[in-house]
């Protein structure tokens, strides 16, 4: 059997910036992590409309294109659809006991305060909150309802962490991938992952 440094779930949802996911699975990838990876089928629209992409349909499919387009080893991005019910993230006793989800949308965000759970992504949150694991949600929406914000407190009372995509301007980002990475080395920090995808404050280049 192949030996990763770790598995997680990555799911990605219909907000926008589905750059941030993509740029995510990535660095995850890099950093030798096994990524269980969901998609709503409102992230498919937006990976569609933002990156220009269409990505196939059939899970198995799916996991070879982004196996090839993220230079992933065999079996280290296992793609699952969104209403496989038997995959292993649906059950405490298969799942990782780590999952971000990012973009994360506004319902997303509501469905998982609420313990309702209508597709894989939901589920799977589901299950890392039963199973007291760690869960990260990256919502990006502006501005935020009160609905929103109260749905974000009651997930960070259960102890999810709440990272709004949200860069930092500090270390003078020149382009949007300096952006995207800003992110997803503020995840990885919060996953405990080492990197260096992006300048910190008061560190030189």
């Amino acid at each position: 059997m192949r030996q990763f440094n770790g598995s997680l779930t990555l799911g990605l949802t219909g907000a926008s910036g589905a750059a941030y996911g993509t740029r995510l699975l990535s660095a995850l990838v890099r950093a030798g992590y096994q990524v269980h990876f969901l998609m709503s089928d409102a992230a498919k629209i937006v990976v569609r409309t933002e990156l220009e992409e269409i990505w196939p349909d059939e899970p198995e499919a799916l996991a070879t294109h982004l196996t090839e387009q993220h230079q992933a080893q065999p079996e280290q991005i296992k793609v699952w659809a969104s209403k496989d019910w038997f995959s292993p993230v649906a059950s405490g006793s298969g799942a990782p006991k780590t999952m971000v989800i990012c973009p994360c949308s506004g319902g997303t965000l509501a469905a998982i305060a609420h313990g309702l759970s209508d597709n894989l992504v939901e589920r799977a949150a589901d299950v890392i909150l039963k199973e007291r694991g760690r869960l990260i949600l990256v919502p990006r929406e502006t501005p935020f309802s009160t609905l929103h914000l109260q749905n974000m407190l009651s997930l960070s009372q259960m102890g999810v962490t709440i990272m709004p995509a949200a860069p930092g301007f500090y270390h003078k980002p020149s382009s949007i991938d300096e952006l995207l990475d800003f992110m997803v080395a503020r995840i990885l920090d919060h996953l405990g992952i080492d990197n260096n995808a992006s300048q910190r404050w008061g560190c030189e280049d």
